[in-house]
């Protein structure tokens, strides 16, 4: 699919570890929980507006989640 290879995958960029926020899934290299960044959008922030409040995601990492997921929602896998 477009965009799929172009970048590091979701589970590269999204990660679980049952030591950092009760094994929740968060950014790589942070303590912010992806549903963060959709539950800001959600309520109507912008990206600028989501990076300026959680400093430490990355622009390319949120951008790259954003990219993923909808190319996942629009193509889903075969079951």
């Amino acid at each position: 699919m477009q965009g799929e290879g172009q970048g590091p995958t979701l589970d590269e960029l999204i990660v679980s570890n049952p030591r950092v926020m009760g094994g929740r899934r968060v950014f790589r290299g942070t303590r912010v929980p992806v549903e963060v960044l959709f539950d800001n959008l959600a309520d109507g922030l912008s990206v600028d507006e989501i990076l300026e409040e959680y400093g430490t995601l990355d622009r390319d990492d949120v951008v790259r989640v954003l990219q993923l997921t909808s190319i996942r929602l629009a193509h889903p896998r075969a079951a």
